[in-house]
């Protein structure tokens, strides 16, 4: 995909772009100007900032592993070393199995392969499966308090990334879902930390499975005394599908 495609009439846009910009499949050239535009264009941050929130889990089921420091020397023989300099009599009898040129071609099929089975699925759900998880940037006009949030119905739960922002000391962030004009309802105290996991009550549910607005509110120590918000609000964003 190139950017002069991304007005064409084929699906994904901007939202095809901002996966392949976290995918790191794009080239430089395109990944310089698509960076560009998450600092220049709110609603572009917000599409990358959701698959990165998207794509998170396939990185969290893989422990890091620090590879053998041999590793990389057999990387640097095997691409910088003249053709000349390594082939040898048992490296031509290895044919295809010593072949650089087919590893290379493999890696990039590998490659392009998983980013296909990654975000073909997440465009393009079955339509006989039910939307899975909806996600939401929350932020405010003059607040510094950022949250990504993502709401996972198969587990009854919203998953709360803290971007940035701190509470006051004394206080706490409340979550609310505001559904239309109805009041605010709370859905418990967001506990400090990078990360935090609300269960959803069973009546909340299919109110946020339709798209509720999610809200954070600045609150005294313990959520608010009346039930509905008494603190400004800090940060807040309509869930959308991934």
């Amino acid at each position: 995909m190139t950017l002069a495609e991304d007005n064409g009439p084929e699906r994904g846009g901007d939202d095809l772009l901002a996966a392949e910009y976290v995918l790191g499949v794009l080239p430089a050239e395109e990944r310089q100007i698509a960076s560009r535009r998450i600092d220049a264009e709110t609603g572009f941050a917000r599409l990358v900032d959701s698959w990165e929130v998207s794509f998170s889990p396939l990185a969290a089921a893989y422990p890091e592993i620090v590879p053998p420091a041999s590793v990389k020397a057999a990387i640097d023989s095997r691409l910088f070393t003249s053709t000349a300099a390594v082939t040898t009599p048992t490296e031509s009898r290895g044919g295809l199995w010593s072949s650089l040129a087919f590893w290379r071609g493999l890696t990039a099929a590998a490659v392009a392969a998983l980013a296909i089975y990654i975000a073909v699925p997440a465009i393009n759900p079955p339509v006989e499966q039910p939307q899975a998880r909806l996600v939401a940037s929350l932020a405010a006009d003059g607040s510094d308090v950022k949250y990504l949030a993502v709401y996972d119905a198969a587990h009854h739960e919203v998953g709360l990334s803290h971007v940035s922002g701190e509470r006051a000391a004394g206080k706490d962030f409340e979550l609310w879902m505001i559904e239309g004009k109805n009041p605010p309802v709370s859905m418990g105290i967001i506990p400090a930390g990078a990360t935090a996991h609300i269960v959803v009550s069973p009546a909340a549910r299919q109110k946020l499975a339709q798209g509720a607005v999610l809200a954070v509110s600045l609150e005294p120590a313990g959520g608010s005394p009346t039930g509905q918000p008494t603190g400004p609000v800090v940060a807040a964003g309509d869930l959308k599908s991934i």
